[in-house]
């Protein structure tokens, strides 16, 4: 899997490598129980501050998307369902971004082929 990290861009560094961790676990280049590197060699692998990859594997935890275990370090796990706080969760942080794209004109089709189009993506 390949990290790129966008330094100028306004997303902090720490949630375009939540983000592209997430992605891979969605298209499949990572897999339950495979094991993430050491914060101090992931930082060093990707030229950033290594607090700025613990804050992502923290947000990963907070998220249930891995489990850090102590003297092993940060592993992906596996989810077999989604729990009602986590569907809330989501619940809330696509709400804003569906009412925007409605605001802009955009139509249910168009946002149904948008979903659509993100998870074929995924798949490939």
């Amino acid at each position: 899997m390949i990290i790129r990290i966008e330094p100028e861009s306004e997303i902090p560094i720490y949630i375009q490598l939540t983000n592209q961790i997430i992605i891979g676990i969605a298209k499949g280049d990572l897999q339950p129980g495979d094991s993430l590197p050491s914060v101090r060699s992931f930082a060093a692998d990707l030229g950033v501050n290594m607090h700025t990859v613990n804050k992502s594997y923290h947000e990963l935890e907070k998220r249930g998307i891995i489990e850090i275990i102590p003297k092993s370090g940060a592993v992906i796990r596996k989810t077999l369902h989604i729990d009602r706080d986590t569907y809330n969760r989501l619940f809330e942080m696509f709400q804003p971004l569906i009412a925007e794209a409605l605001v802009l004109g955009m139509t249910k089709e168009e946002l149904v082929d948008l979903v659509e189009g993100i998870m074929k993506k995924m798949s490939t």
